[in-house]
This record gives C-alpha cells, sequence and structure tokens, in this order.
C-alpha cells in the first residue's frame, strides 16, 4: 500500500459544473462500474472542469495529467532516480492513481506517443494491474481506481489517433460547446458579468463555429468566452477584450481576423 496521502488529491471544494444532458448520471453508473471512460469534444468546451466536478461529487482523489508528444511511458509509470544514498524509485502519476485509489485523468491523450499509451491496457480491462517491468512490481490497481482519457476528434490526423485496441477498453462520452442559453449562463457566472453580455458573447462564438473549416481549425471555445467575460468585469471594453481573448489567439491570418473582428464590431460596436 502506498504511503502517499490521498487527501493531497481530493478536489476540496466545488467546482462550478452545468450539466447540459445525462452526463453526470451516465459517468456515475461507469464510475460505479470502474469503466475506462474515453471523452471526446472540442477544446474549451468543459470536459477537464467535468472531470474535476465528477471527482469532487464522489469524494474521490483525482490526479490529472497533462500529455504532450515527449511524455515516455516512465513519464506515466514510473522511474528509478538518483539520490545521496544510491538509487530510488519514484512513482510516476498513473501508478499512484492506480495505488491510492484516485481517478487517473490524461488530457488530451492523443498528444502522447502510441507506445506510451499502451501502458494503460492492462489497467483497462479485467486484470486491472500495472506491470513495473524495470522495477519487478506488479501493481494491482486499488479498487476504487478509474482512468479517464479525453481527447478533441476534430484534430485527429492518421499520426494523432488512438489505436483500436486503445478505444475499444473505453465507454465513451460525446462533449461539445452546450446549446446558446446554457452557454450564456456558463460565461455568465464564471466571469461574473451580465445575462446581457455573456449572451453577446455567445452569439459572437457562434460566428465563428460556423467558420470552421472555413479558414478555422476550431471556433471559439466557451474557456475563450469565460476570458473574454473576464476582462470585461475588469473594465475593458467589450470590443478590447474580444480582440484580446476571442480573436487574436484563434488565428493569424489577417483577412479571418478582420472577419472575426466584424463580427465582434457586430454586438459590441
Amino acid at each position: 500500500m502506498s504511503d502517499i496521502n490521498r487527501d493531497q488529491f481530493l478536489v476540496k471544494s466545488q467546482p462550478y459544473y452545468r450539466p447540459v444532458a445525462d452526463e453526470v448520471e451516465l459517468y456515475e453508473a461507469a464510475y460505479d462500474a470502474r469503466m475506462p471512460v474515453m471523452l471526446k469534444g472540442p477544446t474549451g468546451c468543459g470536459k477537464s472542469r467535468f472531470v474535476e466536478y465528477m471527482a469532487w461529487k464522489l469524494g474521490k482523489p483525482l490526479i490529472t495529467v497533462a500529455c504532450n508528444e515527449d511524455m515516455t511511458a516512465s513519464d506515466l509509470v514510473g522511474r528509478f532516480l538518483l539520490d545521496i544514498n544510491g538509487t530510488k524509485w519514484q512513482d510516476g502519476p498513473l501508478t499512484t492513481a492506480a495505488r491510492i485509489g484516485a481517478i487517473c485523468y490524461l488530457d488530451e491523450v492523443v498528444e502522447a506517443r502510441q507506445d506510451t499509451t499502451v501502458v494503460i491496457h492492462p489497467l483497462t480491462d479485467h486484470r486491472r494491474n500495472l506491470p513495473l517491468e524495470k522495477k519487478g512490481e506488479l501493481v494491482e490497481a486499488h479498487p476504487d481506481f478509474q482512468i479517464v482519457i479525453s481527447y478533441n476528434p476534430g484534430y485527429q490526423s492518421l499520426m494523432k489517433d488512438l489505436k483500436q485496441s486503445t478505444k475499444q477498453r473505453f465507454g465513451a462520452m460525446d462533449f461539445d460547446y452546450p446549446e446558446s442559453a446554457v452557454e450564456a449562463e456558463i460565461v455568465a457566472h464564471e466571469a461574473g458579468i451580465d445575462a446581457k453580455t455573456a449572451e453577446k458573447l455567445v452569439q459572437v462564438a457562434a460566428r465563428s463555429r460556423n467558420l470552421k473549416g472555413h479558414g478555422l481549425d476550431e471556433g471559439m471555445s466557451t474557456r475563450l468566452l469565460v476570458y473574454a467575460g473576464q476582462l470585461i468585469s475588469k473594465g475593458i471594453a467589450p470590443a478590447r477584450a474580444c480582440r484580446m481573448a476571442l480573436v487574436r489567439p484563434l488565428t493569424d491570418d489577417p483577412d479571418m481576423r478582420d472577419t472575426l473582428d466584424a463580427a465582434v464590431e457586430t454586438f459590441f460596436g
């Protein structure tokens, strides 16, 4: 048993999450079955916040890993480190989660190399264990352990997608930007702005999302709308806030910027 304190990984206060369908009920059932869960949806639509909220609601520790292309299997599982007394094994986040019974959330998992993601396989089927080959140990997952992964199908390519052998180990939940009234409610709450301003921000975002595949890789995310709202709440003029938080992060193309700036002017001019 690990001597790590589970409490340090608990989500201490309730994160704000506005359910949009039956996702809370579905996830609770999946957790009861300890089913591995895959969250699919565009960037900034609330996937990470949802996992944080569910960990809080279930009272379970949460260990989050932001995946990247340089991440190795050792980064997930652990490695031997040199210290003053010689070599010492240090668990990686996946191993720690398996030992203490945490929800292990691998965010944007397709960013990791495929040979890295293969190490999660024994934890996602009936075995529920993790071989530490370098250490010669087999870690049996704690009964509370669950693995959750997320990725953005909009950025799939032949080089960056999950293997079928990985996908078919998970139950999957689709996420998207909420319908406009709900999204405005979320933005108003998170940014501390009035409902009317939040509605206008959502309308600007809708214009940008219609341009996905027509000059934009991705439309404005709910996260970016919250950023714009936060600037507005600090006294920045709405049009300036939108340019900084919504338009400039999305594109460097001058024509596309002009198009998006025009959308901002339509609602905040």
